[in-house]
């Protein structure tokens, strides 16, 4: 079975149509969502509406935030979140509102298949905690995180695709020529962002799962329609379109 894995959407749907089109065009048979489907970009009701009909979705912290209050956000992504719950509140109809936010409030923190679990952050923390390719150097983390994997964990949340190993190494896409073979030996996998990439290419990532391989994807959108909806909501930083137009 090929199943896409996605996430960090961040209300931006134009990368998501995409993504969607090009998972199709590689037969990918199923969906999974590791969370953020909201936060930042200015169509969280669209996005919601489409990740309801995935096959699997995890919750993130932009998700949670959503929900209840967006604590430890930077100003522009409180702001961002804060108009964001608006947008989810306001709805179409009021059955629209409480069919989104009883989707996110309904959301698990993990999924676990056999050897593979799914989160967005971490395994130790699965909403909130970050791993950086940097990290790689803090011994002390990667031993804990690496004693909490049975063999394979998905993940999201940096923004920055890629395969930790547990020999302390993190391997970049574009090293492994975009494809990893999973084995025995247990492996950490960020899927990259589709909605605000920040590896320094714009262009929307995510993973095709067909054991025991791993494939990246990357995708081109319009890139400036999405920059230009952002600058027309008064309430969303211009510089969160800047930023899509440089994958930072």
């Amino acid at each position: 079975m090929r199943r896409a894995i996605v996430s960090d959407i961040h209300g931006n749907l134009e990368a998501l149509n995409r993504v969607l089109e090009d998972a199709k065009s590689q037969d990918c048979e199923q969906i999974v969502c590791l969370g953020d489907i909201v936060g930042y970009g200015p169509d969280p009701q669209a996005c919601i509406d489409i990740v309801k009909g995935f096959d699997a979705c995890i919750l993130g912290n932009h998700d949670l935030a959503a929900l209840f209050d967006p604590e430890g956000f930077s100003n522009a992504a409180e702001q961002a979140i804060l108009w964001t719950r608006r947008q989810i509140e306001a709805g179409d109809t009021p059955q629209d509102c409480y069919r989104r936010l009883e989707f996110l409030a309904h959301l698990p923190r993990t999924r676990r298949e056999g050897p593979l679990l799914f989160v967005h952050g971490s395994v130790r923390n699965p909403i909130n905690e970050y791993v950086f390719p940097e990290d790689i150097y803090n011994r002390r983390k990667m031993d804990k995180l690496f004693s909490m994997v049975q063999r394979t964990c998905f993940q999201g949340h940096t923004h920055v695709p890629g395969v930790f190993t547990s020999n302390m190494t993190f391997l970049k896409p574009e090293d492994i020529d975009y494809r990893y073979r999973l084995s025995d030996e247990k492996s950490m996998i960020n899927v990259g962002s589709v909605g605000q990439p920040r590896d320094g290419n714009w262009r929307s990532c995510y993973v095709i799962l067909e054991e025991p391989w791993v494939t990246f994807r990357r995708v081109e959108y319009d890139v400036e329609i999405t920059v230009n909806k952002i600058y027309d909501t008064p309430e969303l930083e211009r510089f969160l379109g800047d930023r899509l137009r440089e994958g930072r």
